[in-house]
């Protein structure tokens, strides 16, 4: 049985301002349905790679293709058929709910009746069917993100890409808005996200990391999770529970078998030789003063990208 083709497929895309390599031959493949995931440092080329595919910026070198379209030859056919949404509230203040919507409608030469039609579908699936009178310079950051959102999926896009869609909203407005990713991918909508929260990151179906324009990490969360590079072969990673984490931390960090170490939230998180088992940590700590709590851990994805992201900074300075 053929595999069905990429929904957004790139090979070794790159784009150059200058002497500045914003992009570096990326390769990577999105299927339909997916939830993509896109994180990195600012500044790593996440923005100009999203440009490019939505056909606004023409790569230097290597291709493009979402829906099939080629980003540089068929660009206009790329925009007709993807949604965008911006982090930065980008729809018409002083227009109500309705009145944002139904300009949206038009600019996309939406019938009247089609129109009609797609506006009750987004009211109800944004639940802002009794704001309609409401100004958009007058929403929440949450309410002004599911306007957006509705926005943006008028047309019917196949392909949604949404920049950083929950920076600065509280946490309840992102969990409903990512309820509704999950519903729009449940209906067959590819979504490019980029992020930097790590718990959205470990929501997504395909997770990429770009790191000084090149693409260091790409796959599933679990697959990235398994990569040997991340926990090498004669390593282990421990969640220690201690009650004075930061002077355990220090007592950690001066010992040579530990490779890394971190505070996570109450917790430690360690890598270190596998020599040095759960019991050990409990001795060369109980030895400092403290007594901990030690279990063997997998990494997770912020383990995966510090990870790769120090490696990579260490080969660039060979």
């Amino acid at each position: 049985m053929t595999a069905a083709p990429a929904t957004i497929e790139t090979r070794e895309i790159s784009r150059r301002f200058g002497a500045l390599l914003a992009v570096d031959s990326v390769t990577l493949s999105v299927p339909r349905g997916a939830i993509f995931g896109f994180l990195g440092p600012n500044g790593s080329g996440k923005s100009t790679l999203i440009r490019m595919l939505c056909g606004v910026l023409r790569p230097t070198s290597g291709s493009g293709r979402v829906l099939g379209c080629d980003v540089a030859r068929d660009s206009e056919a790329v925009k007709r058929r993807i949604g965008y949404m911006s982090q930065k509230f980008s729809l018409y203040g002083d227009l109500s709910v309705l009145e944002n919507l139904e300009f949206y409608g038009r600019i996309y030469g939406l019938s009247r009746q089609r129109l009609a039609q797609r506006r009750a579908e987004l009211l109800a699936l944004v639940s802002m069917s009794d704001r309609l009178a409401q100004l958009g310079a007058t929403l929440s950051g949450g309410w002004k993100q599911r306007l957006a959102l509705a926005c943006a999926l008028i047309h019917e896009p196949e392909v949604l890409f949404l920049d950083e869609p929950t920076a600065g909203i509280d946490p309840v407005a992102r969990r409903d808005l990512w309820d509704l990713l999950f519903e729009l991918a449940s209906r067959g909508v590819t979504m490019f996200v980029t992020t930097h929260y790590m718990d959205e990151a470990e929501r997504c179906t395909h997770v990429g990391y770009i790191y000084a324009s090149r693409l260091i990490a790409f796959g599933r969360p679990d697959e990235l999770k398994r990569n040997p590079d991340v926990t090498p072969a004669g390593t282990v990673r421990h969640e220690i529970g201690c009650r004075e984490p930061a002077k355990a931390l220090r007592t950690l960090r001066g010992d040579a078998r530990v490779r890394d170490a971190t505070l996570f939230g109450e917790t430690l998180h360690v890598l270190s030789d596998r020599a040095m088992d759960a019991a050990e940590i409990g001795r060369v700590l109980g030895g400092a003063g403290g007594e901990a709590s030690v279990r063997e851990i997998s990494p997770s994805l912020e383990d995966v990208f510090v990870t790769l992201s120090r490696a990579e900074a260490r080969r660039r300075r060979l």
